[in-house]
């Protein structure tokens, strides 16, 4: 789930998120109207003349002669990578998981994540896996949501330590530059179908990508030539600066799914970064047609939906009710169909 590294630390490093997936009957997943549901499976056996494997992540090259079987997956304020592996049937290769969001628009898919091993560490003040705990959990594969779960300097076993312990390394596609600003939806297919080479399931990793990839086609047929509502994407509950408003999304991956959606972002213009840090007056003097609360371990995210329609009534979304509630699907990862089904049906019920 793409938020911002420094933010992520403000909210304990467990804002993001990557996601639901998408698969066919074939996926070895919890079928769920076309939508594979994230559970532990067995990992599935690599085809055998899928090695040795090359892969050009983040500037440095990636060999690979087998599927990894010792994974570690770092918590980098994200799910995308732990439940990519969940959805290409990975799960019983990771040794250690920090990811966890609590709550998924995929049934089953936060139990899955949380029966997953620890590995018993104990987390840094970066809320992630220091040097030492991860060299002596022994992994031959490692996956970072960006570039900063290798910095030396935040206390993090690097790329170069642990090619030497024997692990290959992996930085997610909204890690490698220096923002996630220009991050889409085909960002999580590159996520999907990477894992998918990486551990010999190619086959299935493109399935993933077909089905979710038919189900956008779908939603943007549905809605084409329709009006464009002005939607707000705002976490519930969340502090991520100074203002009244300050977890709003601006940019990213999030505006990409409202554009399939068939709906734009009433704040894009209010923030270069990806998250807008606003006033009440501010946000007041924004016309909203539709609000979507991303929610992350809220008791009561339509609660906080009602509560800030009631606060601004002038919105043509407070007169009007529209509001809907995700959580997992709005950030990287295999299921961001999910989030455009749910929001075009929001924005356009009469399309549906």
């Amino acid at each position: 789930m793409p938020t911002p590294r420094p933010a992520a630390i403000a909210l304990a490093g467990l804002l993001c998120l990557s996601a639901t997936a998408c698969s066919d009957g074939d996926s070895g997943e919890t079928k769920n109207p076309g939508k594979a549901g994230a559970r532990s499976a067995a990992a599935s056996p690599a085809a055998k003349d899928a090695y040795p494997v090359a892969l050009k992540n983040c500037g440095q090259e990636q060999e690979f002669d087998k599927a990894p079987s010792r994974v570690v997956v770092m918590n980098g304020a994200s799910v995308a990578e732990v439940s990519t592996l969940l959805a290409l049937g990975q799960g019983e290769r990771i040794v250690s998981n920090q990811q966890s969001y609590g709550m998924s628009e995929v049934p089953g898919r936060a139990e899955a994540i949380k029966k997953l091993p620890t590995g018993g560490v104990k987390p840094n003040d970066a809320f992630d896996i220091p040097r030492e705990a991860m060299i002596g959990l022994r992994p031959d594969f490692v996956l970072s949501t960006t570039a900063y779960g290798f910095d030396a300097k935040n206390g993090f076993a690097t790329r170069e330590q642990l090619k030497e312990a024997g692990a290959r390394t992996y930085v997610s596609p909204e890690g490698c530059g220096a923002d996630n600003l220009g991050l889409t939806i085909d960002d999580s297919y590159t996520l999907v179908r990477d894992m998918g080479k990486i551990f010999g399931v190619e086959d299935r990793a493109e399935k993933i990508v077909a089905a979710e990839k038919r189900n956008i086609d779908d939603v943007a047929t549905k809605v084409a030539g329709a009006k464009r509502p002005k939607v707000m994407v705002i976490f519930s509950n969340m502090v991520m600066g100074g203002n009244d408003f300050s977890s709003i999304a601006a940019h990213g991956i999030y505006n990409d799914i409202l554009a399939k959606a068939g709906g734009s972002n009433a704040f894009a213009s209010a923030s270069k970064s990806s998250f807008a840090d606003l006033s009440k007056e501010k946000v007041a003097a924004t016309d909203v047609d539709a609000l979507v609360v991303v929610s992350y371990n809220d008791p009561d995210p339509a609660g906080y939906a009602k509560k800030l329609l009631k606060e601004f009534p002038q919105w043509t979304a407070a007169k009007k009710n529209k509001f809907v509630v995700l959580s997992d699907s709005m950030y990287l990862g295999p299921s961001n169909d999910v989030a455009v089904q749910k929001i075009a049906k929001m924005l356009h019920p009469d399309a549906f």
